[in-house]
């Protein structure tokens, strides 16, 4: 039998495994196109430095600042508390940070016989009933101070007026805690803006007086709510007496002597009556149209915007477009001096140095 020959060894695969190999080496070093080789050896460009984006101009705030005892007159033990006539019933809006037992010394500080407060916070929905507690405390601050009438303002969120049910629902039970709280806390008067109307006048007009009337019926008591002029913007109820006339007129017969007037000379005077030039006539027109006897309460504040400009802006006693006589003459005339008179104007960074000297430059024009 022949022998058998040895079987060849096949080279094919190692050869194919080699070439396999050095084909790969060579895809992986060589660039797949001619852009990527000219990218590859180009030296990268540095990029062009960014410009620093234009700082945007803040607007100035138009929020109050927070009251700060730190920073205010009324808590330097070397403050003294102004003294004024005691027959003049001046004040300012002071705060209720920490309880409105804290408002009387605040009051005091500033030389007030008169004061008005927030209840609660009067940007917000939510309300509180004042306790026990707080009302003996608040009371018996108030028997310690100088102070011969106290006033509220309600919610700024409040709109009786409103032809939306669900907002105006809410407002007449705000207006029903804040008058509750009013009678708990013992004070006087609670002014109130008459509210937007929204659709048409007299519908709204006719909306806040029936919330009014609700409000009013479900508080009994001795609190007067005060119906505030306003400036006059937008669909905005009261910038003229007549507005506030046919309200009051539309509350019952037997409600209606808790009903009154606060007149704000800010408002009035952008609303276009003119304190400045027509003092009586302004006077005699809120005699015919709601008698003299409605005002209740009295804001005494300056405005930063011209005459008859429908706009609510507040500026410091006889530093705004109203100056020194209107208030000079108010402060002078006897028909107005059992009426609480109180400012509303900017507090400055110390809001008792501030309000003081506003005072006193009412008090000074009082004495003439």
């Amino acid at each position: 039998m022949p022998a058998r020959r040895p079987a060849k060894k096949s080279a094919a695969k190692p050869l194919k495994r080699a070439a396999g190999k050095k084909a790969t080496a060579k895809n992986k070093a060589a660039p797949k196109n001619k852009t990527a080789a000219k990218n590859k050896a180009a030296p990268k460009k540095k990029a062009a430095p960014r410009k620093p984006a234009a700082k945007k101009m803040a607007k100035p705030s138009t929020r109050k600042a927070p009251f700060d005892a730190k920073k205010d007159s009324a808590y330097d033990p070397a403050w003294a508390p102004p003294v004024w006539d005691a027959a003049l019933l001046l004040g300012a809006h002071v705060s209720i940070a920490g309880g409105t037992h804290n408002a009387p010394f605040r009051a005091r500080a500033i030389g007030g016989t008169a004061m008005q407060v927030f209840t609660k916070m009067a940007n917000r929905w939510a309300e509180r009933l004042c306790e026990t507690e707080e009302c003996a405390a608040f009371r018996a601050a108030v028997g310690d101070s100088p102070l011969r009438v106290t006033v509220a303002h309600d919610s700024y969120l409040i709109n009786l007026a409103s032809p939306d049910a669900t907002l105006r629902g809410r407002s007449v039970e705000s207006m029903v805690a804040e008058l509750a709280r009013c009678e708990a806390l013992g004070i006087a008067c609670l002014v109130s803006h008459p509210g937007n109307y929204m659709d048409d006048m007299a519908s709204g007009i006719a909306r806040n007086a029936a919330g009014v009337t609700e409000a009013l019926e479900r508080v009994p008591g001795t609190t007067v709510l005060c119906l505030e002029v306003t400036s006059g913007s937008g669909t905005a109820i009261g910038s003229r007496f007549e507005e506030l006339a046919q309200l009051i007129e539309l509350v019952p017969a037997n409600l209606r002597g808790r009903v009154a007037v606060c007149l704000d000379t800010c408002h009035a005077y952008s609303a276009g009556y003119d304190l400045v030039g027509d003092y009586e006539g302004v006077w005699a027109r809120f005699d015919d149209v709601l008698g003299i006897d409605r005002l209740r309460v009295l804001h005494l504040n300056d405005s930063k915007t011209p005459f008859a400009s429908r706009r609510d802006r507040h500026e410091l006693i006889a530093e705004g477009s109203l100056g020194e006589k209107p208030f000079r003459r108010i402060m002078t005339d006897a028909r107005f001096a059992h009426v609480p008179k109180v400012i509303e104007t900017p507090k400055g960074d110390d809001a008792t140095k501030t309000d003081a000297r506003m005072l006193g430059r009412l008090a000074g024009y009082a004495a003439g």
